[in-house]
């Protein structure tokens, strides 16, 4: 089954000159969503993950399941002000600006090993930003795996110092 095939090209969104990759066909496909989901797993089967990290929203999805799978803990990155207890966070660049994502300050420690997951590495930003919360705990990051690497940005150049598993690249 080629998981390529569940992606949908939706052009000049959100705005002109932009090809949208969307994921939602291969979320609404038990075969496709599975196979996905397995073939990351595979990757990190033997890593001794014991949390994978993702951000809102469709690193949810991909975390959540992943965690399930290997049988880790979930850990929710959120946008500030999101999350109800004590939070550590990260800031990371934009096109326009500086985002920030946070974490409960509890949620990861040194004895854990970290997936970190998410639909899309496109600059690397946000995968930066994961890493570099779950690396100030003193965790082990096992890797980071993803849906889809949009090649041509580069975000894969931020990330060297980890294994980076893409199961689509776009180039």
């Amino acid at each position: 089954m080629n998981l390529e095939s569940y992606i949908r090209d939706i052009p000049d969104f959100p705005k002109e000159g932009i090809v949208f990759k969307d994921i939602t066909p291969l979320l609404a496909s038990p075969e496709g969503f599975r196979q996905a989901i397995d073939t990351i797993a595979e990757q990190f089967a033997d890593a001794g993950v014991t949390k994978v990290l993702g951000a809102e929203a469709r690193g949810f999805i991909f975390g959540g399941a992943l965690a399930y799978k290997l049988g880790a803990g979930f850990i929710p990155a959120r946008k500030p002000g999101k999350l109800p207890w004590q939070t550590t966070k990260a800031e990371y660049a934009l096109e326009y600006g500086i985002d920030t994502l946070e974490m409960h300050l509890d949620a990861i420690g040194p004895d854990d090993v970290v997936l970190i997951v998410d639909d899309v590495l496109a600059t690397g930003g946000t995968a930066a930003a994961k890493t570099e919360l779950a690396e100030c705990t003193g965790a082990r990051i096992a890797g980071l795996a993803f849906l889809i690497e949009l090649d041509f940005l580069g975000g894969r150049g931020k990330l060297t110092d980890h294994k980076v598993v893409s199961l689509i690249h776009v180039t």
